[in-house]
């Protein structure tokens, strides 16, 4: 898949980059805009922010930061990550994280 940047994304049938350690920032824009998320590149740096955290917070400890968290670490309001991103499985995408576990959606279900 290609977009207005002329980037070629590869990605899983869900959405979802293949490959963790391919992401740039150009892709997370191209990703934003698949998403309807910002059709605008660079992102905004709030936005940056917490797809950075939940990208770092994954590759050192291999598992989905909990949403609470990522704006208390980011220097945001606590609500930053739904001011930014409604839908958590998006940021998720954007920052090339790859498809959370049913584990991890039952716990977006109940505390989201």
């Amino acid at each position: 898949m290609t977009n207005k940047q002329d980037l070629a994304l590869h990605l899983d049938e869900e959405g979802y980059l293949k490959d963790f350690k391919s992401w740039t920032e150009e892709i997370a824009c191209a990703l934003a805009e698949k998403e309807g998320v910002d059709d605008e590149c660079p992102l905004s740096t709030e936005r940056m922010e917490i797809i950075k955290f939940m990208r770092n917070y994954y590759e050192k400890f291999e598992a989905f930061p909990i949403l609470r968290a990522v704006c208390k670490n980011v220097g945001q309001s606590k609500d930053c990550n739904y001011e930014q991103f409604p839908d958590p499985v998006k940021a998720w995408k954007i920052a090339g994280l790859p498809k959370p576990t049913p584990e991890v959606f039952a716990k977006i279900r109940t505390t989201g």
